[in-house]
């Protein structure tokens, strides 16, 4: 997919207005500059930031629940070890829900608190903490963690943000088969596989209904 191709991609599925493609390129252009001084992204993928980082960020939305009508303002979408803000500010970006971003290291959370304030996210908010230590007053509707940790892990990590009805949407690589039969000796889930759009090799795991294996 090149960087027109991806830019095209994003207008026919989200119908994209001027001022959140000027929010989008904003947010690029503070990414790759911030990619100077921190490794946010590999400087392999800057040529493809569309491609490669955004569009494999928004196509998450393709799989979660109606996030655009007036109820989704009160959806709560966590996003695991948030880094670069992929995919949690472009999710906050595209969709009328509350994303909060999870994140360990102080210089990201500070890169993602300059995104926030600079592009206006009223309904973004990034949190310098482990996973394992973050208490919300409500079950996340979806959860996302983008190159976060093997699935068994990453499940165990945050099982206590989700109910049954969370929706986990969770990027993989060409190993997403491998990583799910681990996972599946210790989690019960209602899951599919649904093919990336920008990488044939990868995938995006879905689960729903969570629960420990007996």
């Amino acid at each position: 997919m090149t960087e027109d191709e991806a830019r095209a991609w994003l207008d026919e599925h989200f119908d994209v207005p001027r001022e959140t493609w000027i929010k989008l390129e904003r947010y690029v252009e503070m990414l790759l500059e911030e990619s100077v001084r921190q490794n946010l992204i590999a400087a392999s993928t800057w040529p493809s930031v569309w491609a490669r980082h955004i569009i494999d960020s928004a196509q998450l939305l393709l799989h979660a629940p109606d996030l655009k009508g007036p109820k989704a303002s009160s959806a709560l979408w966590v996003d695991l070890g948030a880094g670069a803000g992929l995919p949690g500010i472009v999710i906050a970006i595209l969709a009328n829900c509350q994303v909060q971003m999870v994140e360990m290291r102080r210089k990201r959370v500070e890169f993602l608190n300059d995104v926030i304030k600079a592009l206006d996210l009223d309904n973004a908010e990034a949190k310098l903490a482990r996973v394992e230590a973050v208490r919300n007053p409500r079950p996340a509707s979806v959860i996302t963690a983008r190159a976060f940790a093997p699935l068994d892990r990453l499940v165990a990590s945050a099982i206590h943000l989700a109910d049954k009805r969370t929706v986990w949407l969770l990027p993989k690589g060409s190993s997403h088969q491998n990583e799910l039969d681990i996972a599946r000796t210790l989690w019960h889930s209602e899951c599919r596989i649904e093919r990336s759009v920008t990488a044939l090799e990868s995938a995006v795991i879905v689960l729903q209904s969570v629960q420990k294996a007996s």
